[in-house]
């Protein structure tokens, strides 16, 4: 199976008009999803509803979103296995997986739904140390930017997608799941060994910010977190703790700032 976007499908299309409603057959693109496990050390430990797109990636980078490794270092091989839909990754001798981290589900709609930092993972989710500082009208203008990038989302439908930007550095992904644009993301930089791109970077998003998108935010390092959405309370109360700055109902000429405004210049 290849990196399926899509599948045309037959559908009746529904209009109105003054003369009342109307069905017509057509055919139509629908969004495709696989749920790709992800299997360590030969144990399934994760399987993720997701966009048949990076699959490596989303395997790496959920596993150092979780802080079960901290750089590409600790993998010994990663590859993707596409007739089990899998990632088979082996760690390096001496890196273990915690015995409370459990065989889940993840669902293409944050179905995790953790609310808090799980507390044996706790001293990898530090305050994040960016120092660096934003123009707002420049955030304002790379949003206004960014909603017009979403390729499968205006060919197909479907999907969120999430920018990370830098001055001279920028990747835009798109799945079904939020949480799968982060974890894709986190895992590219693992690959290129780029991590410390983070700490300058802001982060477009085009959903809601839960404490999920959070407790991965924080892990990256990344500073600025900027939402077409809303964030939920504990998103900003993670937020605040962590040191990040995020915005929220970004659109056009406004938003609201939920935490940290220092790093904001107007």
């Amino acid at each position: 199976m290849e990196d399926t976007i899509y599948e045309e499908m037959n559908v009746g299309e529904i209009s109105r008009d003054k003369n009342g409603c109307h069905i017509q057959d057509i055919s139509k693109k629908v969004i495709a999803e696989i749920s790709l496990k992800v299997i360590v050390n030969g144990t399934e430990l994760v399987s993720v509803l997701c966009l048949n797109q990076y699959q490596e990636e989303l395997a790496l980078g959920f596993l150092y979103n979780e802080g079960v490794i901290n750089s590409y270092a600790d993998v010994e091989n990663v590859y993707f296995n596409d007739k089990m839909l899998a990632v088979i990754i082996n760690l390096k001798e001496g890196v273990i997986i915690d015995r409370q981290e459990s065989l889940r589900s993840l669902t293409s709609g944050c179905g995790k739904c953790y609310t808090y930092i799980n507390p044996l993972k706790k001293s990898q989710y530090k305050e994040v140390q960016s120092d660096a500082t934003y123009s707002i009208n420049s955030i304002l203008n790379l949003m206004n930017n960014f909603v017009t990038r979403s390729e499968i989302y205006i060919d197909v439908g479907g999907v969120h997608s999430v920018l990370l930007h830098t001055t001279d550095y920028e990747i835009l992904i798109e799945d079904i799941g939020r949480h799968n644009c982060f974890d894709k993301i986190t895992g590219l930089m693992l690959k290129e060994n780029k991590l410390d791109l983070f700490s300058q970077a802001v982060v477009f998003v085009s959903g809601r910010i839960s404490s999920e998108i959070m407790t991965k935010i924080i892990r990256m390092g990344v500073g600025v977190l900027v939402s077409k959405s809303t964030p939920t309370t504990a998103a900003v109360k993670l937020a605040s703790q962590h040191n990040v700055t995020l915005l929220g109902y970004v659109r056009e000429n406004g938003g609201y700032i939920y935490s940290c405004p220092e790093r904001l210049v107007p």
